[in-house]
C-alpha cells in the first residue's frame, strides 16, 4: 500500500481554511498520481493504492466540509465515491485471483483444472470490473474532477471567494470551524 504523502506546510499555526486548501490539494494530486497504469490487470496494487487515495481524499473533504460550497462538495464527493466503487469492483476479483493462484499451488495436480475453471470466471469478473473502472476514469476526466477539486481547494484558501451556499448568503468557513489547526 502506498504511504500517504506528507502535507508540506501543514503547521499548527495555519488557519482551518489554509489547512483545508493545502490538504485537499495534496490528497487530490495523490489520487490522480495513482491513476497511471491502474487498468493494467497484471499490476493489482495500483488499484489498491488508488482506492486508498479515494478514501483519504474523501476523509479530508469531510473533515474540512465547512470550508467548501455545499453543492460543489456534494457533487465532488459523489464522483469520488463512484470512482471508489468502480475501483472496488475491480479490486475484489484481483484479490480473489491472487488467492486462487496460491490455492492452486497447494492442491493436488488433479484438482488444479477445477480451480482454473473457477479462476476463469473470476477473470471475467475482473474484466467487467476493469470496464467499469475505465468508464469511471473517463467520467472523472469528462467532468473535470481534477479542476473541480482545485476549485474547492481554492475556495477554502483564506484569500479565496467566500463560501456560497445555494440556499443562503456568502459565509466564512462556518461558525464551528476552528480558527487554527491544533497539533
Amino acid at each position: 500500500m502506498a504511504k500517504a504523502r506528507e502535507i508540506p506546510g501543514l503547521e499548527p499555526d495555519l488557519s482551518y481554511r489554509e489547512a483545508a486548501a493545502t490538504t485537499v490539494s495534496v490528497r487530490a494530486q495523490e489520487l490522480f498520481d495513482h491513476a497511471e497504469g491502474v487498468l493494467d490487470t497484471s499490476e493489482i496494487e495500483r488499484v489498491h493504492d488508488m482506492r486508498v487515495a479515494t478514501r483519504r481524499l474523501r476523509a479530508v473533504l469531510e473533515i474540512y466540509e465547512a470550508c467548501f460550497p455545499r453543492k460543489a462538495l456534494r457533487d465532488v464527493l459523489g464522483d469520488i465515491k463512484a470512482l471508489a466503487d468502480a475501483l472496488g469492483e475491480r479490486r475484489d476479483p484481483d484479490v480473489h485471483l491472487a488467492q486462487l493462484e496460491e490455492f492452486a499451488g497447494a492442491v493436488k495436480e488433479a484438482d488444479r483444472p477445477g480451480v482454473e475453471v473457477f479462476a476463469e470466471r473470476v477473470r471475467a469478473e475482473q474484466g467487467a470490473g476493469n470496464q467499469a473502472l475505465a468508464a469511471a476514469l473517463a467520467e472523472i476526466q469528462d467532468s473535470d474532477l481534477r479542476g473541480r477539486l482545485a476549485a474547492l481547494a481554492a475556495s477554502a484558501a483564506p484569500d479565496g471567494p467566500p463560501r456560497r451556499d445555494v440556499d443562503g448568503p456568502a459565509q466564512d468557513a462556518g461558525p464551528d470551524a476552528p480558527s487554527e489547526v491544533t497539533p
